[in-house]
């Protein structure tokens, strides 16, 4: 195993990466930025070291410094966390030039993954279900016209080397097509330095749902069953859960097996989530692989016990999955509420400032992974994730019960949350159901005003009621003071001096 490990990440999952470390009698090492002087991840490494200035280009996507860094404090490993280089080709190749392991696949296996076109051919060759559509980019308009007429409209056009729904475009008709094939080029080259788009048939009303893996170097692949991740704003998740509510024993089984073919068909090993989309029949298809640890693994983690962290160091190390299939249970509920430095009600507007108050919640079946502290500055220059709120209870009714309180008691002041926007979801009749798919935030929060906070507003009336309470206490007390003599005792004590 590790000796010293590199945390080439911040915020919540670099403090996450750090605790699996400390119990795993790893030194760890973590690096950061003008903005991270004081982070909570800086706090708790054994190492720090700076990286550069506040932007990310200047700092946590520094190849160059990071690699540097880990050599002069000799850190054996690197792990990328999500986000920043977790995916980057670039950074698996210097790690592997560098004689430093990259906690993660292989750089072979993040491009071929990271192509969509690519990664789409490899999984149909293999056997597993695919959104119909092109086989290969789409450069020529008249291409695509025949393309949309043929598989039918609506049809998505998507960026080949991206994520996160940059360079994605919905197509209802013929004539919106054109337009929208040179805006996705153009977001496509501006996000991911590649124009190439594809085409793929629009799946209406369809649901997310993703299965963890871990596979090591000599070929065993296991899965962790599925997190459903329907619950989305402009493709990014905010809320997942597991397991799903429209699994059953059969779709669940049929998902796995493809799941670990789709792992094996691409060489993949360590830790990977396989994403497919669930039409209203419960068809299931190929979306893409994901190849670095996913934000909501706690999910998984709840409802399986298995430290995923954990078990990709393993893995990295060069041992073998001690995880076999059929002993992997999946027991209760998950549920996780992505909290966001972002005010949503205002259209999730970025919300960054100093923490003046922070009060978690606590109790059985509560995780929190958080990578702020009462007092810490948010800042404006990275994502806005602070902090993970996951909830197990032997049910899904009873997890989201306990969701509920839980985000009663979650305080955070000095900026916006979107812990209002969880609390809606909670309360909401079809969440309560399960009957929801990736339209649900668009087509029925979005119709719902928020309860206004106005916390300043409710500071002062507060300030105000305390001040009256005083008030009232000093006249009340006064009165007492000139009154205070119970009749029945004063009768009593006078009886009592005549006895004498």
């Amino acid at each position: 195993m590790f000796k010293k490990i590199l945390i080439a990440n911040r915020g919540e999952i670099a403090v996450r990466v750090i605790r699996a470390c400390k119990e795993m009698g790893i030194k760890s090492v973590g690096v950061f930025s003008d903005a991270d002087k004081s982070a909570l991840h800086t706090k708790y490494a054994d190492e720090v070291y700076y990286l550069g200035a506040a932007p990310a280009r200047e700092s946590y996507l520094r190849i160059d410094k990071i690699i540097e860094i880990a050599r002069s404090s000799h850190a054996e490993a690197i792990h990328p966390g999500y986000g920043f280089l977790a995916e980057n080709i670039e950074f698996a190749k210097a790690c592997e030039d560098a004689g430093i392991v990259f906690i993660g696949p292989t750089s072979k296996a993040i491009e071929l993954l990271g192509d969509k076109i690519a990664s789409k051919k490899t999984m149909r060759d293999a056997g597993i279900p695919v959104i119909p559509g092109s086989e290969d980019a789409v450069s020529e308009e008249g291409e695509a016209v025949d393309l949309a007429e043929k598989i039918g409209y609506p049809v998505l056009i998507k960026a080949a080397g991206g994520g996160g729904g940059k360079g994605m475009r919905v197509v209802k008709e013929r004539e919106e097509l054109i337009d929208a094939m040179k805006q996705a080029r153009s977001e496509a080259q501006s996000a991911f330095g590649n124009p190439t788009i594809f085409i793929e048939k629009f799946l209406e009303a369809p649901r997310h749902i993703e299965f963890q893996i871990l596979a090591d170097n000599y070929g065993n692949v296991v899965h962790l069953f599925e997190r459903e991740c329907s619950i989305q704003r402009r493709h990014q998740k905010l809320i997942e859960e597991s397991p799903s509510a429209i699994m059953t024993p059969q779709l669940r089984s049929k998902m796995g097996v493809a799941a670990v073919k789709a792992v094996k068909a691409s060489n993949y090993c360590n830790a990977g989530t396989v994403e497919f989309m669930i039409d209203k029949n419960r068809n299931f298809y190929f979306l893409e692989m994901n190849t670095r640890l996913q934000v909501e693994h706690p999910v998984t983690e709840l409802i399986t016990g298995v430290d995923i962290v954990k078990e990709q160091f393993r893995i990295a190390a060069g041992e073998r999955l001690s995880l076999d299939q059929d002993t992997i249970k999946m027991s209760g509920a998950a549920i996780e509420c992505r909290i966001s430095a972002e005010d949503p009600e205002n259209n999730f507007a970025p919300s960054t400032g100093k923490i003046i108050e922070y009060k978690l919640p606590g109790g059985i079946g509560i995780r929190v992974d958080s990578g702020v502290y009462e007092g810490f500055e948010v800042p404006i220059y990275y994502d806005p994730l602070i902090a993970k709120l996951l909830v197990w209870a032997p049910t899904r009714q009873e997890a989201i019960i306990r969701m509920k309180r839980a985000l009663n008691e979650y305080i955070i002041r000095g900026i916006k949350s979107s812990i209002p926007f969880h609390k809606l979801v909670m309360d909401n009749p079809r969440f309560l159901d399960g009957d929801y798919d990736t339209t649900f935030i668009d087509n029925v929060l979005g119709k719902i005003e928020y309860k206004k906070q106005h916390y300043d507003i409710a500071a002062i009336a507060a300030a105000i009621r305390k001040s009256q309470a005083a008030k009232r206490a000093v006249l009340v007390h006064g009165k007492q003071r000139k009154s205070y003599v119970n009749p029945w005792k004063m009768a009593g004590r006078k009886a009592g001096m005549r006895d004498r």
